[in-house]
């Protein structure tokens, strides 16, 4: 049976050593890291995750705003909150949730945002940093799992790794972190020949493929790592990952679940990004 990598008890230690350096900041600044989280439209998962954050945001001791704003709002009137952010003082992180309502560019809205406050790591400009290993915020989902790896002994260097999925969100910044880490990294996604075969290899399996129990227990190589990082409903309407859970247990040495395993990770990591953000805007 597996070791099951906690996600949420893993969240609740990073989240203490992060209050305890916001302590700090707050002795030698006069103020506490801002964070504004802007969400357009009603959408509910949306609502969820913003709500989420700023619960985060409460817990490590963060000066926290969230503007909604109505479904209807136009582009323009957007990226005017944005710049007004970009200039706040007392903000040091800002995040447009995600999706937007179609009448509004994503790429624009994610080009306005000042590369210094963008905690969510999709500026261009951050990207290429984080291409040439020259970054100081990493992707919130990619940085949780290497977290988790990392804090659970799991050893990254030389090690077969195998993301599945090649999402700029998590897919492509997930292998960039792991070749960092000196893995030896192969990205699958729907048109890889084989992909049985190319998961059978790896030592460490990052799933991101937003399929429930895509991952069967046929696909794993006895002792590896796996790693969910799908957020799926199963037919049933039941939170579940892309991996099958249950079966796969049995033949992996870790293994992540959902919930409970990388989703948390994520909202600490941007609470890690605002916090690195704000000390790198104050130096």
């Amino acid at each position: 049976m597996a070791t099951i990598i906690n996600g949420k008890e893993l969240s609740a230690t990073i989240r203490k050593e992060i209050a305890d350096r916001t302590e700090e900041f707050i002795k030698q600044k006069g103020r506490a890291p801002g964070l504004a989280v802007i969400i357009v439209g009603e959408d509910p998962a949306s609502k969820v995750y913003v709500r989420n954050k700023h619960k985060a945001c409460d817990e490590v001791g963060f000066y926290s705003q969230v503007i909604e704003l109505p479904e209807e709002t136009t582009e323009e009137e957007l990226l005017s909150r944005i710049r007004e952010l970009n200039a706040s003082e007392s903000i040091d992180g800002i995040l447009v949730q995600l999706p937007l309502p179609r009448h509004i560019c994503e790429q624009n809205v994610i080009e306005t945002i000042d590369p210094k406050k963008d905690v969510d790591v999709f500026h261009p400009m951050n990207v290429g940093k984080l291409t040439t290993g020259n970054h100081i915020l990493t992707p919130c989902t990619p940085a949780g799992v290497m977290e988790m790896l990392r804090r659970s002994g799991i050893e990254i260097k030389g090690k077969k790794c195998v993301v599945v999925g090649r999402s700029n969100i998590v897919g492509k910044p997930m292998a960039i972190l792991l070749l960092e880490a000196h893995g030896t990294v192969t990205v699958c996604h729907s048109k890889t020949v084989d992909l049985k075969k190319e998961c059978l290899e790896a030592d460490i399996l990052v799933s991101a493929i937003g399929k429930p129990g895509f991952i069967t227990a046929d696909m794993i190589k006895p002792g590896a790592t796996v790693i969910d990082v799908g957020i799926n409903r199963n037919k049933e309407g039941k939170l579940c990952g892309d991996v099958d859970y249950d079966k796969v247990e049995k033949i992996a040495a870790y293994i992540t679940p959902v919930p409970g395993g990388v989703g948390p990770m994520t909202v600490t990591m941007l609470m890690k990004n605002t916090l690195l953000a704000a000390e790198n805007r104050t130096k």
